[in-house]
């Protein structure tokens, strides 16, 4: 235990997800003994992303204007929608430049044990987004884990009725890896998704 601001620094940053006590020692003690203007920076920075950064109004995706850079790009394709459970999973899909289209982002996943249903997320915000006949396909990347695949089995039974094709990104085995490592669902999941190739 440290002395009055060092202690409540520590405390703060160990708040942070995937910081622990250590890193926040370390962090707070980085802050401490760097040159002042870096920390003033980093706090400066820090303040403004708390006035200017907002959700964009028709994905959810983390903009600085009503609309985020995507969906005001006229290059996409408007008829794709990538329904992804946070922000950070955007970056993640536009790091493989395979998909033009757009996304809407749900802001989590359903998860009964954290008391997060299907009213909690973003779906309200989805079902209005495809009233438009424009819509072509819709493609659930949610997370390959229970509190995801609860939400995308949630997502493909109400969209099952509309008049748009619903698709589910594939999951399997990692390149580079040994089928003894593998857990259950994923060499199960390889197999259901598994491809003729002749």
């Amino acid at each position: 235990m440290y002395d009055g601001i060092v202690q409540e620094l520590i405390d703060e940053l160990g708040k942070l997800p995937g910081v622990g006590p250590k890193s926040a020692q370390r962090i707070a003690f980085h802050l401490i003994e760097t040159e002042s203007e870096v920390a003033l920076k980093l706090a400066e920075v820090l303040k403004e992303v708390k006035e200017k950064v907002r959700f964009c109004d028709t994905c959810g995706n983390v903009s600085q204007s009503e609309r985020c850079s995507i969906c005001s790009d006229a290059r996409r394709d408007g008829g794709l929608i990538c329904v992804v459970e946070d922000s950070k999973d955007i970056n993640a899909i536009e790091r493989t430049r395979e998909f033009r289209g757009l996304y809407h982002v749900l802001g989590g996943a359903i998860s009964p044990i954290a008391g997060i249903g299907p009213d909690q997320l973003r779906i309200k915000e989805l079902m209005k987004r495809l009233a438009d006949p424009a819509i072509r396909e819709v493609i659930i990347a949610t997370n390959p884990n229970l509190e995801g695949e609860a939400t995308a089995t949630y997502l493909i039974r109400l969209l099952g009725s509309m008049e748009v094709a619903v698709s589910k990104l594939a999951s399997g085995l990692p390149v580079g890896g040994d089928l003894e490592y593998a857990d259950d669902m994923t060499l199960g999941r390889a197999f259901e998704g598994r491809r003729r190739v002749n």
